[in-house]
């Protein structure tokens, strides 16, 4: 069973790495590069700062598992500029590293597990903990204050001319990393039910 989940996300995670990565190219091919001003919207730009700090948790648990700060570097730069194609070939890469004997144990675990031993103390280890709990709530109120400000100064996002190429690139990028997050929150939560609440919540308001 526990083989199965692994190689189920393993091709998975390969397909929506594929997804991700022609949606790119078949955008900049139809509607040009990104970087045009006309493209940054009050929607999109409150869709980018929601897609970075989802990000942003990724990265944070890359630094986590990682064991050599050049390669947390590289792959938190390659997030950064390729987003959730990054993230799918990092977590596909994870799944391949597993042991035969961790595939059939419990491949998420030991997927989600740091690739260094344990060095620091208590007490670093309780400053970290705290560190990620205000970061992320300060986080949590930039992106509930930009909701707010979006919604307040330029209206509804369900309007037909929001939905340009590049928002809906970047929707289908986000996603993918929802997606990845969906994944740890239900091996985390013990019971499905809140699992699925949690999930919901982070598909209808991200991060």
């Amino acid at each position: 069973m526990a083989a199965s989940l692994a190689i189920g996300l393993r091709t998975a995670f390969m397909v929506l790495g594929c997804v991700s990565t022609a949606t790119v190219l078949y955008t900049i091919i139809t509607d040009g590069l990104p970087f045009r001003k006309q493209l940054f919207t009050p929607w999109m730009a409150a869709t980018l700062i929601d897609f970075y700090i989802n990000i942003l948790a990724i990265a944070v648990w890359i630094v986590y598992k990682e064991a050599n700060w050049i390669w947390s570097i590289i792959w938190i730069v390659l997030l950064i500029c390729l987003g959730s194609i990054t993230t799918c070939v990092y977590i596909v890469l994870q799944f391949l590293m597993l042991s035969p004997q961790e595939s059939i144990q419990d491949p998420i675990y030991f997927v989600l597990l740091r690739n260094r031993k344990r060095n620091e103390t208590e007490s670093k280890s309780i400053m970290s903990v705290l560190s990620a709990r205000i970061l992320f709530s300060v986080l949590g109120c930039l992106m509930l204050g930009t909701l707010v400000y979006t919604l307040a100064t330029d209206g509804s996002p369900f309007r037909q001319e929001n939905l340009t190429p590049w928002l809906s690139a970047t929707l289908v990028d986000f996603y993918v990393n929802v997606v990845a997050l969906s994944v740890w929150v239900a091996y985390k939560e013990s019971n499905w039910k809140t699992s699925t609440i949690w999930i919901i919540l982070l598909i209808c308001f991200g991060r």
